[in-house]
């Protein structure tokens, strides 16, 4: 029968998180990771992996109490917690659907589990019945037996450093949990199973699972929050929105995204007046939260009177590249009455495309009418709205 050969293991997930937080001086489930619960991020990533259909948190009632709502809302059950680390497990087994057949067992103060550690150490457990993820240890060991000198120095490469989730077939979990002489003060649930004479596979982590044990590691934790929020950034697409609006006299020359446009009026300004060069470089700098052109260019420096909007292109896409950021699309309607535009939106497109370093197909440019009403219907003002598209790098 292919599918029932092909069928996956029903897995679930046991979060221990009762501890009373001894060296934090609080409850460690509940410090606020980024102003997210540790014990709700670890049931976060757990409920992210599609495999895990059940989730049971074993804690306290004050922590069920602040934190319930929102275990609901993640599907997640709950268990009370014992005494100690392997009672609490033994309570979250207890807890499971009679379904289950892997269980991973996490540690409620370990939240930036990844989802594929996850299925990782899942694998490992179908294929070889007991898995723990662990990393290589970093540091000389020393061994004392006074905690005064030096007993010996154990080769640091024959040892590794164990995390959570440990994940095991249920049946073997619990037959080596109640075995005679299991040691209620274990600090893992793997010693025991090597203690009942069944090896435990070794599934390589990385030095991210951390586990919050002192305020120092809220601190990395926080740092690797920080770090995970801008990968996660990079390839992101923004968009911004910039508008201008300036009046049109006799006597200026009529700028247009670079394009000097033949008219008896031009519009009025600091600079040289191009409304849509402005209203595309306030969208960029939008895009990237990086203010407005004023910030930048302000009206009241008289050494930039009557500079050319290049320049302040220019500026826009050096902002730009410093918030690693690449523009990707214009998109730009000029409102006025007069002149018309339509014979010259080639020739604007062509211009911001040179401008920008942008291929001409990803510049778009039109023109609307006021209808007569207003100062733009009367030909004494000119605006344009631009909305642009940019990358992060």
């Amino acid at each position: 029968m292919p599918g029932k050969r092909n069928r996956q293991p029903v897995c679930a997930a046991v979060i221990a998180a009762g501890g009373q937080g001894v060296r934090m001086g609080a409850p460690k489930q509940r410090l606020l990771l980024d102003g997210t619960p540790l014990l709700l991020r670890a049931a976060q990533a757990f409920r992210a992996n599609p495999r895990i259909k059940h989730i049971i948190a074993v804690s306290d009632k004050k922590t069920f109490a602040e934190l319930g709502p929102e275990l609901d809302k993640l599907g997640v059950l709950r268990a009370e917690a014992g005494k100690t680390r392997l009672l609490s497990v033994r309570n979250g087994l207890k807890a499971l659907p009679k379904d289950t057949e892997l269980v991973a067992v996490h540690d409620g103060a370990r939240p930036l589990v990844s989802s594929g550690l996850i299925d990782a150490c899942l694998d490992a457990a179908a294929r070889h019945g007991a898995a723990v993820p662990a990393v290589p240890v970093k540091d000389t060991l020393k061994e004392s037996s006074a905690g005064r000198f030096v007993d010996k120095t154990p080769e640091r490469a024959r040892y590794w450093a164990a995390q959570t989730p440990q994940c095991y077939r249920l049946p073997l979990l619990l037959k080596a949990l109640d075995a005679p002489g299991a040691d209620e003060n274990a600090t893992d649930e793997s010693s025991l199973v090597e203690r009942a004479g069944h090896k435990v596979a070794l599934v390589p982590s990385d030095y991210t699972n951390i586990k919050i044990t002192t305020p120092e590691d809220m601190v990395f934790a926080e740092a690797l929050m920080a770090r995970k929020k801008v990968a996660s950034r990079k390839g992101e697409t923004r968009v911004g929105i910039g508008y201008d609006i300036h009046r049109m006299v006799p006597g200026r020359p009529l700028f247009i995204g670079g394009v000097n446009i033949p008219h008896n009026k031009g519009m009025l300004g600091h600079s040289d007046g191009d409304a849509l060069l402005h209203a595309v470089c306030d969208a960029m700098l939008g895009a990237v939260c990086a203010g407005e052109i004023g910030i930048y260019f302000p009206p009241t420096d008289l050494t930039i009177m009557g500079i050319s909007s290049r320049v302040i292109a220019d500026k826009t896409l050096e902002i730009l590249r410093s918030k690693k950021a690449e523009l990707v699309q214009i998109d730009a309607v000029m409102v006025g009455e007069s002149p018309k535009l339509m014979t010259h939106y080639a020739a604007i497109r062509r211009s911001l495309a040179e401008i920008f370093g942008l291929d001409e197909q990803s510049v778009n440019v039109k023109a609307k009418s006021h209808e007569g009403m207003g100062e733009m219907g009367r030909g004494d003002a000119m605006s344009c709205h631009a909305v642009v598209m940019v990358k992060l790098k």
